[in-house]
């Protein structure tokens, strides 16, 4: 087996087998040269090619998002690093474990007027769980330190000066790999490099030992304060954010949601399929608003204890009720973070989900209330009416969701857009059988195709993108890769440009709007499906996204992309009028 060289290299290499981070997302560059060769020289890893930086981390960050174990990225020195930024954000607050491992130069070259060098260490630093920046070898190219930075050597011996060298970057790594696997979360790794980069030997210079993460357990909480007010409250609402596939016991959720004082509310991000749960909030919700007795209807729905867990809320309408109609106990169940959305935040249990419920409903009698039988009433009455809305209104994104959405098969995966497509998805009901994922860790459009592409690559099932015309644009360097699967499937609702800034409070009718909020854009979906090797069909009304429906996602060759287009002034009048009409 060839190692490089040069020990930080090796010591890179060698901690992140030891830690089981196989998959290893390679961007080309020169710096970077002694990591790639290590990495793709040893057959225990898996490396993939991706050019595009932002895309890269994107795609080790879809990947991560399906293992829920560590993925390394890796780059070369200078603005390819900055590209991981938004990657690095989203991981943060997902998450996520991601591995970032950059090529630096030299300390003493940076500022100096040379190419390629930016301050790399901590640039992460406020959207980071641990950055490392290791030190460089002096065993490596020791010739220049004594020409360019002899300050480094000193006078001690350098043998003794290359074991404190090693010393510290084994620590340095050890503490950024236990961090990514014990908090699910990024870290960045900073190694420097002194020319020349392409050396190798078939020497080990030391043996990294096999270490297993020893986590911190959170103490299990005495709960029976708790209990007590949970089984005396007649209001409880269960609210729940991003949530993965199978992590809530089906006994624990049925449980809650045949008490009759629980509400339990879920966003197609959640995961969690029960027929008593309320999963078109802002169905519920935007009635009311509009409501002569608004005021009473959002107090009777106001509830004594919110419960939440899992992660960010899509529902700007759920999060301004809670905000105005405080619950007078807010729980949030996570065993790191808990996030004061609702501004009520009284106790954060450090916990998973499954064993705190099974201790709070523990011999718990369902209590008497009128609470969810009130809303389930109202619950029935937006289903029927939304039924009838959609007999009424023309071809536009509406319309297409409603066709869209009970035509994905059983088993598929489904990967979410940010922006217009993620909140239409909330207002249909999602088969049991599909996951659903989304980027809501900051909610950015920028790298919804490439987490897609590289969630999709080692699941089981084919995988649905649905996406809008600039997420699509946006992120197009997310099929530039040769990693698409024929089976992978791309649905763009494509309105001709940012829809979502209609939707918005604060739209006007002005060319200024037009041209700097919501960008129309004409671009050639067709023409870039030619370029990256998809086949493509189109669908402008209700006739033709039926028949296009029925052969979509019938096997293939290539991976398939439908482009669904709808009228771009429309749109808009068409969802709020559905609220008005909820009314």
């Amino acid at each position: 087996m060839k190692y490089s060289n040069i020990p930080a290299a090796q010591a890179v290499v060698k901690h992140c087998k030891a830690r089981g981070v196989r998959h290893i997302v390679i961007s080309p560059g020169s710096r970077n040269a002694p990591l790639v060769l290590s990495f793709t020289g040893d057959p225990f890893f898996r490396c993939y090619s991706i050019v595009d930086e932002r895309s890269a981390a994107f795609f080790a960050l879809g990947m991560a998002q399906q293992f829920k174990t560590p993925v390394a990225a890796v780059c070369t020195s200078g603005s390819a690093l900055l590209n991981y930024y938004p990657a690095v954000a989203e991981a943060f607050y997902s998450d996520i474990p991601l591995v970032l491992i950059s090529a630096d130069r030299p300390g003493y070259k940076i500022d100096r007027g040379d190419g390629q060098t930016i301050r790399q260490d901590r640039v992460f630093d406020r959207h980071i769980a641990y950055s490392a920046h290791l030190k460089q070898d002096v065993t490596h190219a020791t010739t220049t330190l004594e020409t360019l930075a002899p300050e480094i050597l000193g006078t001690q011996p350098l043998a003794s000066l290359q074991e404190e060298v090693d010393r510290f970057n084994q620590q340095e790594l050890q503490k950024s790999l236990d961090t990514a696997l014990g908090n699910l979360s990024p870290v960045h790794i900073n190694v420097p490099f002194e020319e020349p980069l392409y050396g190798l030997t078939d020497r080990s210079v030391f043996d990294v030992p096999e270490l297993h993460l020893t986590s911190e357990e959170n103490p299990t909480e005495d709960l029976e304060e708790f209990r007590k007010i949970w089984a005396a409250s007649s209001r409880k609402m269960v609210l729940v954010g991003v949530n993965p596939p199978d992590t809530i016991e089906d006994k624990l959720l049925a449980q809650l949601a045949n008490d009759p004082s629980v509400l339990i509310f879920t966003e197609t991000t959640s995961n969690l399929h029960h027929p008593n749960l309320f999963s078109s909030i802002d169905s519920l919700i935007a009635p009311i608003e509009k409501h002569q007795d608004a005021a009473a209807l959002f107090e009777a729905l106001r509830p004594e204890v919110l419960l939440t867990f899992g992660g960010l809320i899509v529902s700007k309408k759920i999060k301004a009720f809670l905000r105005g109609y405080k619950p007078d106990h807010h729980w949030h169940i996570h065993p790191i973070k808990a996030y004061d959305t609702f501004f009520s935040l009284s106790r954060h249990f450090k916990q998973e989900p499954n064993p705190f419920l099974e201790q709070l409903l523990e011999d718990s009698p369902n209590r008497n209330s009128e609470y969810k039988k009130y809303w389930e009433e109202r619950k029935t009455d937006v289903k029927s009416k939304r039924t009838a809305y959609l007999e009424t209104i023309p071809f536009t994104d509406f319309k297409a969701f409603s066709l869209l959405m009970p035509s994905i098969p059983e088993t598929y995966m489904v990967q979410l857009a940010n922006s217009s497509t993620v909140r239409y998805a909330q207002l249909f009901e999602m088969s049991p059988s599909n996951t659903v994922f989304c980027n809501r860790g900051t909610s950015g459009i920028d790298g919804s195709t490439s987490t897609a592409v590289g969630a999709a690559l080692h699941h089981d099932a084919p995988t649905l993108l649905i996406t809008g015309d600039l997420s699509l644009l946006y992120d197009i360097n997310g099929l530039w890769n040769k990693y698409l699967r024929p089976d992978f499937r791309i649905v763009v609702l494509n309105n001709g440009g940012g829809g979502i800034f209609r939707i918005l409070p604060g739209k006007m009718e002005s060319p200024e709007f037009e041209e700097f909020f919501e960008t129309p854009q004409n671009q050639s979906i067709q023409a870039i499906c030619a370029a990256y090797g998809l086949e493509y069909s189109t669908a402008d009304n209700v006739e033709s996204l039926s028949r296009e429906l029925t052969t979509f996602y019938g096997a293939s060759k290539r991976p398939k992309l439908l482009d669904i287009r709808t009228p771009r002034t429309m749109n808009d009048e068409i969802l709020l009028a559905y609220f008005e009409f909820l009314s």
